[in-house]
C-alpha cells in the first residue's frame, strides 16, 4: 500500500523520526499527550528514541465486538446478545454531518497532519506551561483510535483495561509509533471509519451505529446536523454529557460542537445558530441485550446456545477460545428452536402452572431421528426478580441447569422394560408381582460383585393401591405402573442391562454421573435426571430403537458470512426395532387406559408414561408421537414441597399424580407444536396380556409374600413409583449399607437435598 504523505512533505516515519530526535521530546510528547511535562524533564531523548525502535512494527487489529443475533429455525429473531452493543458500518453509512462533527470536536487538523499534530503539541504545551498543569492535549484521532484498539483488545479484563488506558510515557510512545503505522496503511477515510465503530458513546452504545439506535432510535446514515453534534460531544466525557441523565450538559457541548464546526468552516455560522436553537429531542431505545430480552419464554434456550458454544470443543480447543470467539460476537446463531412448538409450550405451561405457584414445571420438545431441540420453557422466566430465576430445570447442571435434576419416578420403567426384552424376555412375561415385598435379597451388578439387600434390616416396597396384587404380565404393569413387577424384573435380569441400556441412551444424572447401580436407581426413578435427557431418551422409542443426542444449533454465521462448523447429532442404534416397538405398543396402553389417559392425544399414535416421586415432590409425564418427543416436569426445585392439597394453577390439587398435572401440560403443548402435521402411526405389536400366569417365586426375589405380619418391624420405604396413591414415607435409608451423597435421603423414588 503506498504511504500517505504527512504535513511538511514528510512521511510519517519521516516525521516521527525528526520529532522524537529534538531534545524537547520530553517536554513536546507529553504534553502532546495530556500529561505534566514536569518530573520528566530529565528524560534522556536517547533513551526514548531506542524505546521507540524496540516497539513491534505492527499492529494487530482484534476483530471489533459486535451483537450475536440468535435466531429460531424459521429465521425469527429470539434474542441479541453482547459483550458491547455494535454494529460495525461502513463510511458511506454514516451521516456526512457526523464525521464532520467528531473531526471538528475530536481533531480539526485530521485531513493536514500525519499521526503527530505538530501545531497541536506546541499549542498543546504553551496553554499547559501557562496554567501549569494539565490543560490541553494534542493527541490526533489517529493516536485516540490507536487506544481504543488496546481497549477494544483488553476486553472485559480489568487489569488489562487499566493497562490499556494507563497514563504513562511508555504507553503513549508505544501508542504514537502504532498511529504513524495506522496513518501510513489506512488512510484518513478508513481510520475515521474504524474510528467511529470503535468508540464509546455512553449507555451502552459502542460505534456510532448503536449510538444512533440507543438515543434517536434511527440508523447513523439519517443523523441531523443537531443529532451528530450532540452524538460527537459525548465522546469526551460520555457520563458528563449524557443526554439522558443531564440535557442542560448535554446542549452545551452540542453547541460547542455546532460552534467548532462552524469556526473549521464544516458549516456556516448561520447553520450553526439554528442548529442551536434545537432542543434536545431524543427518542432513546432501552438496551436489550441477552438471554432475558428472549421472546416466547425462549429465555433459557437461549442460555442453553450459549452453553453448547462455550462447552463444544468444535467452536475451539480451549475454554478461552470458544470464550474470546463468543464475546467477539457479531454472529448470527440460527437454533433449531421451532416457533409454533415453543409458543405452544409457553401457552400450556401458563395455563396450567402460574409463575408464583410454590412448584415449577419445565417442558422440553426433541425432534425424533435429528435429536433437534424444538421447544424448551419454563413456569419460573429468566431474570433476577421474584419467582424469576437463572436455573434452567431442563438441562444438566454443567449446562445451566440444577445440581442433581429431579427424580423421574416411574417413567424410568421403559428403560428397564426395554433392557429385558432386548435381552430376550418376552413383552408378555410375567411375575407375581405381590402388593407389598421386600426387595431382591441380591441383584447382579456389572462388576459381578451383587447389591445384596440387609437380611437384618430389608429394604421393602409397596405398590400404590392394595388392589394391585399380581401376577400381572408386562402390558398390565406397565398400564397400571405396578412396582413390585418391575423391581422383580430387575431382581431376573440383574442391574447391569439396564445400566447398559440407559448409557446407550445417554441417560445419566442431572450432575453428570452415570446412574448409580442401586435397585431403587434403576427401577424406580429415584435418581435425578433432567427433562431434556428424558426427553431425548423417549425419542428413541419414538425412532424405533435409534437414538440422536440432542443439538440446539443449526448453523452459525461470521460477520464476513462465511460459516462456522457446528456441533451435529450423534445417532446410534440403541435397541433393536422390535424392541422399540413392544416399547410403543405397551406404552399406547399406559395412555389408552392407563395412568396416562389424561395426556392422551386425539386423533394421532401417541404413548407415554407417568411418574410420581417419594411424598409427591415431583411429578412428571414423557410420551411421544413418531415425530415428536417431550418430557413434563412439575415439582419443588428445592425439593422441599410435597405436592397434597396444594393448588397449582389456580385448580386445587388434593394429591398430584404423574398423569394429572404433568399430563395435560404435556397433551396441550404437544397438540400445539403438531397442529397441521401428520404423524405417522407406530409399527404395532400384538402383545396380549399374557397367557397361563405362574406364581412361581423368581429367583433372586421373595416370592409372592401378602402376609404383613411377617414384615413386622422391618424398613418399608415407600417407593412412590406408582400413579395412583401416594405412598407411606419411609424414616430411613432403603438400603442399609449404602452411603449417599451429603444432603441427599435415600429413597425409592426420591428424597432430595433439603
Amino acid at each position: 500500500m503506498a504511504k500517505k504523505r504527512s504535513g511538511g512533505g514528510l512521511t510519517g516515519t519521516q516525521q516521527a523520526a525528526k520529532f522524537l530526535g529534538v531534545s524537547v521530546l520530553a517536554g513536546a510528547v507529553l504534553a502532546g499527550i495530556a500529561l505534566p511535562a514536569a518530573g520528566a524533564l530529565g528524560l534522556a531523548a536517547k533513551g526514548t528514541v531506542e524505546g521507540f525502535d524496540e516497539i513491534p512494527a505492527n499492529l494487530k487489529t482484534p476483530p471489533l465486538s459486535q451483537r450475536t443475533t440468535i435466531l429460531d429455525n424459521k429465521g425469527g429473531t429470539i434474542a441479541q446478545v453482547y459483550s458491547r452493543d455494535r454494529t460495525v458500518v461502513p463510511l458511506a453509512d454514516i451521516s456526512p454531518y457526523m464525521q464532520k462533527a467528531i473531526v471538528a470536536i475530536e481533531d480539526g487538523r485530521f485531513y493536514e497532519h500525519g499521526a503527530i499534530d505538530l501545531k497541536g503539541v506546541l499549542r498543546a504545551m504553551n496553554k499547559n506551561a501557562t496554567s501549569g498543569g494539565v490543560a490541553q492535549g494534542a493527541s490526533t484521532l489517529t493516536q485516540q483510535y490507536v487506544k481504543n484498539v488496546f481497549v477494544e483488545e483488553a476486553g472485559d479484563d480489568p487489569d488489562k483495561v487499566a493497562e490499556a488506558t494507563q497514563q504513562t510515557i511508555g504507553r503513549k510512545v508505544k501508542e504514537l509509533k502504532y498511529a504513524i503505522q495506522v496513518e501510513e496503511e489506512l488512510g484518513k477515510k478508513k481510520i475515521l471509519e474504524n474510528y467511529l465503530n470503535i468508540t464509546f458513546f455512553g449507555q451502552q452504545a459502542y460505534g456510532i451505529e448503536a449510538a444512533a439506535k440507543r438515543y434517536f432510535s434511527k440508523p447513523a446514515k439519517d443523523l441531523t446536523l443537531d443529532e451528530s453534534a450532540m452524538l460527537a460531544g459525548i465522546v469526551q466525557s460520555p457520563s458528563r454529557y449524557d443526554p439522558v441523565n443531564d440535557a442542560q450538559e448535554a446542549k452545551k457541548r452540542r453547541n460547542t460542537v455546532l460552534q467548532r464546526m462552524a469556526d473549521v468552516k464544516d458549516i456556516s455560522q448561520a447553520e450553526a445558530d439554528k442548529a442551536k436553537e434545537v432542543p434536545i429531542k431524543l427518542s432513546v431505545s432501552k438496551p436489550k441485550n441477552g438471554c432475558i430480552t428472549a421472546v416466547d419464554g425462549a429465555g433459557f434456550f437461549c442460555d442453553y446456545v450459549r452453553e453448547v458454544f462455550l462447552s463444544d470443543p468444535v467452536f475451539g480447543k480451549t475454554k478461552e477460545e470458544r470464550a474470546k470467539l463468543w464475546n467477539q460476537g457479531g454472529l448470527t446463531v440460527q437454533t433449531t428452536l421451532d416457533p409454533q412448538s415453543q409458543k405452544a409450550t409457553q401457552a400450556s405451561i401458563k395455563e396450567h402452572v402460574y409463575q408464583k405457584d410454590s412448584v415449577a414445571t419445565a417442558v422440553t420438545l426433541v425432534q425424533p431421528g435429528s435429536g433437534k431441540i424444538l421447544a424448551m420453557g419454563q413456569s419460573k422466566p429468566y431474570g433476577f426478580g421474584d419467582n424469576e430465576t437463572q436455573i434452567n430445570f431442563s438441562v444438566n447442571r454443567q449446562m445451566g441447569g440444577s445440581n442433581f435434576g429431579f427424580p423421574v419416578g416411574s417413567t424410568f420403567k421403559p428403560f428397564l422394560a426395554a433392557a429385558a426384552i432386548e435381552g430376550g424376555k418376552p413383552p408378555t412375561q410375567q411375575y407375581p408381582s405381590p402388593y407389598e415385598m421386600d426387595y431382591p435379597a441380591s441383584v447382579q451388578t456389572c462388576s459381578g460383585k451383587p447389591w445384596v439387600n440387609d437380611p437384618k434390616n430389608p429394604a421393602h416396597l409397596e405398590n400404590e393401591n392394595e388392589s394391585e396384587s399380581g401376577p400381572y404380565a408386562l402390558r398390565d404393569a406397565m398400564a397400571k405402573s405396578v412396582n413390585t413387577y418391575f423391581v422383580q424384573m430387575l431382581g431376573d435380569i440383574g442391574m447391569c442391562p439396564v445400566s447398559q441400556m440407559t448409557d446407550r441412551l445417554n441417560v445419566r444424572q442431572g450432575n453428570g454421573d452415570k446412574l448409580p447401580m442401586l435397585p431403587s436407581a434403576l427401577t424406580l426413578g429415584s435418581t435425578g435426571i433432567s427433562p431434556l435427557t428424558m426427553a431425548s431418551a423417549y425419542a428413541a422409542f419414538a425412532n424405533r430403537g435409534t437414538y440422536c443426542s440432542p443439538i440446539a444449533i443449526e448453523s452459525i454465521k461470521k460477520p464476513d458470512g462465511s460459516s462456522v462448523p457446528v456441533p451435529k447429532t450423534s445417532c446410534s442404534q440403541a435397541m433393536s426395532q422390535t424392541t422399540a416397538d413392544s416399547i410403543n405398543t405397551l406404552l399406547r396402553g399406559v395412555i389408552d387406559s392407563g395412568t396416562g389417559a389424561e395426556a392422551g392425544l386425539k386423533d394421532r399414535d401417541n404413548a407415554g408414561k407417568t411418574g410420581t416421586t417419594d411424598a409427591r415432590k415431583n411429578a412428571w409425564f414423557v410420551g411421544y408421537t413418531s415425530n415428536l418427543s417431550a418430557a413434563v416436569w412439575v415439582g419443588s426445585p428445592s425439593q422441599r414441597v410435597e405436592m397434597n392439597n396444594i393448588t397449582i394453577g389456580g385448580q386445587f390439587q388434593e394429591q398430584v399424580y404423574g398423569g394429572q398435572v404433568p399430563g395435560p401440560i404435556w397433551r396441550d403443548a404437544m397438540t400445539g407444536a403438531l397442529q397441521g402435521q401428520d404423524s405417522p402411526p407406530f409399527v404395532r405389536v400384538d402383545i396380549p396380556d399374557g397367557g397361563q400366569k405362574t406364581t412361581d417365586p423368581v429367583p433372586g426375589t421373595a416370592g409372592n409374600n401378602n402376609d404383613k405380619s411377617k414384615n413386622k418391624g422391618k424398613h418399608k420405604p415407600k417407593p412412590g413409583g406408582g400413579d395412583n396413591k401416594p405412598p407411606n414415607r419411609g424414616g430411613q435409608p432403603p438400603f442399609p449399607g449404602i452411603s449417599f451423597p451429603p444432603g441427599v435421603i435415600g429413597g425409592d423414588g426420591g428424597g432430595w437435598p433439603q
